[in-house]
């Protein structure tokens, strides 16, 4: 036994053998054996984790026992795209450092007992980068007292940064260097120790969302006006010395707070970083444009009419029966984050216009939802959901669910049938890989209760990240649609996928309403059933032009309490869209 504790047989970490074996690139350790199995191994991971080359997603989650990684992660995988290491005991700083990892585009590391990343115990090299395609950087929840000052420049893309509930008293100044992190288009550091903001944080071109509550800032910088593309701040649980600022920030929208920054504030001009006089005025107008210039905004080309993509939001206030979700505590541990969105006046009737949805559904998975890693997308027929509806979890013994294409069956006994499904498909088709549902049920391992969405027959209509029940199936006949996005990682996320699956859908619906495509009825999946019932898509005129707008329907998420998690979509969602798309709120 002695022995053994001292160096863990490789038995015990069969997980390891099997992804070896079946050559998966998605892996993930967590649950109430790892903690002893990660002690024996000395407060790391065993080596022979990073003897798994075609990794591309990694998580290891919940682990008190682990203080450091160890050695060989960056040699051993160099194509991981995805690490995620919440939640354990990583710290006071990561030894060796984590880099140079080429391909890493996520990195979690919320959750843990961080003090300081230092060179060479930190996140990778500077020169060259250690991280060069690093895109989301989760540092929440640790005890960070500074961040490294060559963060920029070891992941020059990075576009989201999460520093909440550290213990930062400032950012290091290359954080706001000219050019230093282009891309950056959300920072969250609330509940932290911060005493300034700088005024350089205009130089974040790109900049769409700050978060800064719960703080000791004592002013705002007028410079922050200056943010091109600046869509929500969040300045609440501070101390701001000028009262009228201090009262904005807690009940205004964040465009009367930039406006008033921009116009220096009460007293034209008192307070660090405000203008005083026209000449200056004028000159940070210059600045802004130029600033607008370079982030690509302002050289939008004149789009016609004909040509543009319309989208009309229906706020909660303006819909007689707005369609809510509650969000269940159970969920806390599993998937806690959802957005759901209600779009109607899709054509799907006619030609190939429901393969283009179901393919581009595809994509997006693959793509922005990195096979189902970051976030899963489900779409329902509205017409078959009866709200009000419940997010939340269960043991997978007590989960039912008529899976498209199936039979009533428990989400146990679904993911049994597939494991088997898998391995026979492996030999048939003598390939490593397997296709469909089955890449995705590495995503339920060490899960004690599984993610679902309830509706108000007590029916589960989806069954995240594996399928969607057959009761809301969409058809060629479907042409309003509730809309979900779930994710273990953010809610941004969520919204930012929602976002691109909405956008999606005015593509397609435009394409189909300018071809005419044929609208024969001859897809299986066409039921012959009555025209959908009038509502808010009903438009008096089908626009001859073919731009009739989609009508996206506000979805609020509650919590158990009904208090307002997240609406879809706010006043800051769809706000990137391309030049040739029309949002009309």
């Amino acid at each position: 036994a002695a022995a053994a504790a001292a160096a863990p047989a490789p038995e015990t970490w069969l997980e390891l053998e099997l992804a070896e074996r079946e050559r998966r690139r998605e892996l993930l350790l967590t649950g109430p054996g790892l903690e002893q199995r990660v002690r024996e191994a000395g407060g790391r991971l065993p080596p022979r984790l990073f003897t798994l080359p075609l990794l591309h997603y990694l998580e290891v989650s919940g682990c008190g026992s682990l203080r450091e990684p160890g050695p060989g992660l960056a040699q051993g995988l160099p194509q991981l795209h995805s690490l995620v290491l919440r939640r354990n005991a990583l710290g006071p700083g990561l030894s060796p450092e984590l880099g140079p990892l080429p391909a890493l585009r996520v990195l979690d590391l919320s959750g843990n007992a961080l003090e300081a990343l230092p060179p060479g115990q930190g996140l990778g090299p500077a020169e060259p980068p250690g991280l060069p395609q690093l895109q989301s950087l989760n540092l929440s929840g640790n005890r960070l007292r500074e961040l490294p000052a060559d963060l920029p420049r070891c992941a020059p893309r990075l576009q989201t940064l999460n520093l909440t509930g550290n213990r930062l008293d400032s950012f290091p100044a290359a954080l706001f260097r000219p050019g230093a992190l282009p891309l950056l288009s959300e920072l969250a550091a609330a509940d932290n120790c911060l005493r300034e903001l700088s005024p350089d944080v205009a130089h974040l071109t790109s900049l769409k969302t700050l978060d800064l509550s719960n703080n000791q800032l004592s002013e705002v910088p007028a410079e922050l006006a200056d943010c091109p593309k600046l869509k929500e701040v969040n300045f609440r649980g501070n101390k701001l010395t000028d009262r009228r600022l201090e009262k904005m920030v807690h009940g205004c929208q964040t465009k009367s707070i930039l406006e008033y920054l921009r116009s220096g504030g009460r007293g034209g001009g008192r307070g660090k970083g405000r203008t005083d006089g026209p000449e200056k005025e004028e000159a940070r107008r210059r600045r802004r444009e130029r600033r607008r210039r370079e982030s690509g905004e302002g050289e939008e080309e004149e789009v016609g009419s004909t040509s543009r993509l319309l989208l009309r939001v229906l706020h909660v206030s303006e819909n007689p029966t707005p369609l809510t979700v509650h969000v269940n505590a159970a969920v806390k541990d599993v998937r806690p984050f959802i957005v759901g969105a209600v779009v109607r006046g899709m054509d799907l009737q006619a030609g190939n216009a429901l393969r283009r949805f179901l393919t581009s559904q595809t994509k997006l998975h693959e793509d922005i939802c990195e096979k189902r890693t970051a976030a899963t997308i489900a779409t329902h027929d509205l017409r078959a959901v009866r709200g009000p509806l419940v997010y939340t979890a269960r043991p997978p013994q007590d989960l039912k669910i008529v899976p498209l294409g199936r039979k009533e069956v428990k989400a146990k006994d679904l993911v049994r049938q597939l494991q088997l499904e898998a391995e026979e498909h492996r030999k048939q088709k003598k390939r490593q890989n397997v296709s469909g549902l089955h890449r995705y049920l590495h995503l339920l391992d060490g899960k004690e209760n599984y993610p679902c969405l309830v509706d108000a027959d007590g029916d589960v209509i989806s069954f995240p990240p594996i399928t969607n029940s057959e009761k809301t199936k969409i058809k060629k006949t479907t042409s309003d649609l509730f809309l979900e996005v779930t994710s273990a990682t953010s809610l941004q996320t969520c919204k930012e996928i929602m976002d691109a699956l909405v956008l999606k859908m005015a593509e397609i619906n435009k394409y189909t309403l300018e071809n005419k495509e044929d609208g024969s009825l001859s897809d299986p999946e066409a039921d012959a059933v009555s025209g959908p019932p009038l509502g808010p898509s009903t438009s008096p005129s089908a626009e001859k032009d073919g731009s009739a707008p989609l009508v996206v329907e506000q979805v609020r998420v509650l919590d158990e309490d009904g208090h307002l998690r997240v609406v879809y979509p706010s006043k800051t969602d769809l706000g990137c869209a391309a030049p040739h798309v029309t949002v009309i709120r």
